[in-house]
């Protein structure tokens, strides 16, 4: 067999060759995305109260990130954002919007079929790919389902509004609809089903997607058993919404919070415990992160263990407490233990980085940047000119950064722009807007506002809506 065709045949099976031209089994890949946390709310971030002993370890091990970004500051866009590479300026998915799918139920809107995901590109090199948790980006056969988006295995919640629940109705294990009568907690069966499927395909590379659900409202954990957090923090009860449309009442809802942080930390540690045990650990990425910044709902107040750490704004924020996020890779056979890294990234880097890793040309409309180098130390890390962000709620805002400027545009439906600007490098917290002493600053970034924005029909700005 010629070396042309030793290399199509193993690269197929999810191999590369090494500098001896051996056969070198790619690495398999595990990226943890969070609900709803905090940077503020790791111990290797610094957090001060609740405990995340297995994540910490994850940072002691690998690279901490000190400057990465979620692609939008609420869940469905920031995750379309995630698996496309794509900025929320051209993305397909901008927006938490339902759509009726199953005789009226509601879904969220699916991303199009002919999306490149993270999973279609491992796919590539003979990965098997899993997804486990809140998908959000379609419903069961839609063109935005997991299954017809590169992931061999789904199991979770296909829509959103069905994981504000701890204790769901029921799930969706690929298709297929598994009745569960509020009867399980939700990060239980997560972690079940993430362990049987890195046990099963232990042999094998795999990317592996786990979207938990914690620590997201409503807050809640099983037998409301808060363990070491009991009595730590003056609780006022959140009483709920009597007429049952919102959260549901929690008696301890900072306590439980931070529970619901542990509860999830704990999972890691048994995946790292599942690696070692396989023998796979050495030759696994794992990296850690949250979906957007954290959540003030269902009684959490985030001031109480400043849980966006020393940034301001919180989810749906364009502040950094609202998209700056806990950004954590290890990888023992490549990374450099205890690594802290400047560089600025976002969320739609990681397509790229995975095309890097694999050997795999990058789509077209890509957005991001590889930070692969950051990772291994070895060839030269690319910077992004600038980062771009969009969200069609709260009247519409705009956020540019560049080269440590931030600017950010509100009232963008009504086009009456107010605009505000930090110098990040000077005032992290962004407590000083400079936009009057700096008009040249603002002019350059609203420039680059303009045309990031491509038009969708399915996402408009008010001021668009009836215009061509």
């Amino acid at each position: 067999m010629n070396s042309k065709i030793n290399f199509l045949l193993f690269s197929s099976l999810g191999f590369t060759m090494n500098l001896f031209g051996l056969p070198e089994r790619l690495p398999n890949v595990i990226y943890i995305m969070a609900d709803d946390l905090g940077i503020g709310d790791l111990g290797c971030y610094g957090q001060k109260f609740i405990k995340t002993p297995a994540i910490d370890q994850l940072a002691k091990e690998g690279v901490l990130f000190t400057q990465h970004y979620v692609g939008c500051p609420v869940c469905g866009p920031s995750r379309c954002s995630l698996v496309t590479g794509k900025h929320t300026g051209h993305a397909n998915v901008r927006g938490n919007v339902l759509t009726p799918v199953l005789e009226g139920e509601l879904f969220d809107l699916p991303l199009a079929k002919d999306e490149i995901t993270i999973a279609e590109i491992v796919k590539q090199k003979g990965y098997i790919t899993g997804c486990v948790g809140k998908w959000g980006l379609g419903g069961p056969d839609s063109e935005g389902s997991p299954n017809r988006q590169g992931f061999d295995y789904f199991f979770g919640f296909l829509n959103q509004a069905s994981a504000h629940r701890h204790y769901p109705e029921f799930m969706f294990e690929n298709n297929k609809r598994i009745m569960l009568d509020k009867k399980v907690y939700a990060n239980d069966i997560f972690e079940e089903k993430v362990l049987n499927f890195i046990s099963k395909n232990a042999d094998k590379p795999f990317l592996l997607y786990f979207i938990p659900t914690i620590p997201h409202a409503d807050l809640k954990v099983p037998n409301d058993d808060i363990g070491e957090y009991e009595g730590m923090f003056c609780e006022k009860p959140f009483l709920g919404d009597p007429a049952g449309r919102g959260f549901q009442p929690q008696a301890k809802p900072i306590g439980t919070y931070a529970a619901m942080v542990s509860r999830l930390d704990k999972s890691v540690q048994k995946i790292l415990n599942m690696l070692k045990e396989k023998n796979i650990d050495q030759n696994t990425i794992i990296i850690f992160t949250s979906d957007n910044g954290v959540h003030d709902r269902a009684g959490y107040n985030p001031d109480v263990m400043d849980s966006n750490g020393p940034f301001r704004g919180i989810k749906r924020d364009m502040y950094d407490g609202g998209i700056r996020t806990p950004y954590v890779v290890r990888w023992p056979e490549k990374i450099k233990p205890g690594t802290t890294t400047y560089h600025v990234s976002a969320f739609y880097d990681f397509l790229p980085t995975l095309c890097d890793l694999v050997g795999v040309k990058v789509p077209e409309g890509c957005d991001g940047i590889s930070f692969l180098p950051t990772l291994t130390g070895k060839g030269t890390q690319k910077a992004h000119d600038f980062l771009y962000w969009e969200l069609h709620e709260n009247g519409g805002l705009q956020a540019v950064l560049k080269d440590n400027w931030k600017l950010i545009r509100f009232d963008v439906d009504k086009k009456e722009y107010r605009y505000e600007l930090y110098n990040l490098s000077h005032d992290p917290g962004e407590q000083r807007n400079v936009a009057k002493e700096f008009p040249d600053k603002v002019e350059i970034l609203g420039h680059l506002m303009d045309q990031s924005h491509i038009k969708n029909e399915r996402y408009p700005f008010g001021y668009e809506m009836g215009h061509n």
